[in-house]
């Protein structure tokens, strides 16, 4: 598995705009998915070890958002074609099985994922309000076989501040995981940055 650090884009930079597909049509957009203090993105998939290290601690979290006003939202980028478990049908099921309750959508042709510039699983993005990038990074300071808790403190700890109105943290440590998985075609220069 290759490990793949976040690229850490600006703090400050806008929630790029989305119109994505879950498992079964529905299609969910950006500002639907806000809630009144902002929007999580998460970048997963269903067979990434770094994902299933904390994919319940992802579930815990984005239930605590939902009753502090943010939106939640997964999206999985990678190229299903060539890894099949990482398909439409896969996914309803693993959100079933780590009781995801925010919308997992399908960004089949990759280009919400560049316009993110998303480079691994999970690499996650948190928004205030006014759509503006707060926190990305590590959800905490566990990876699989670390022996390091899953405890998502570092996430919490943003999610905390942002709802607060005390600004981006200061410190803030990339998110590490597996490479989204590309279609040759649709490579971004970020991902060879």
């Amino acid at each position: 598995m290759p490990r793949t650090p976040s690229l850490m884009v600006p703090i400050g930079t806008p929630c790029p705009a989305f119109a994505l597909p879950d498992s079964a049509g529905t299609v969910h957009t950006r500002d639907g998915c806000r809630g009144p203090n902002g929007l999580l993105v998460l970048f997963l998939c269903n067979h990434c070890p770094f994902v299933h290290h904390i994919a319940e601690e992802i579930a815990r979290i984005a239930d605590e958002c939902s009753n502090l006003g943010v939106g939640v939202v997964g999206i999985m980028s990678n190229d299903f074609t060539a890894h099949p478990a990482d398909a439409p049908d896969r996914m309803t099921e693993a959100a079933e099985r780590w009781s995801w309750r925010f919308p997992y959508l399908v960004d089949e042709d990759q280009s919400v994922a560049a316009s993110f510039r998303a480079t691994c699983t999970p690499d996650l993005f948190l928004h205030d309000a006014a759509g503006d990038l707060v926190y990305r990074g590590q959800l905490d300071g566990s990876r699989p076989g670390n022996d390091v808790p899953v405890t998502g403190e570092d996430l919490r700890a943003a999610v905390a501040a942002l709802v607060e109105g005390r600004g981006p943290l200061q410190t803030q440590q990339p998110s590490l995981g597996c490479n989204i998985k590309w279609r040759p075609d649709r490579v971004p220069p970020h991902a060879n940055a």
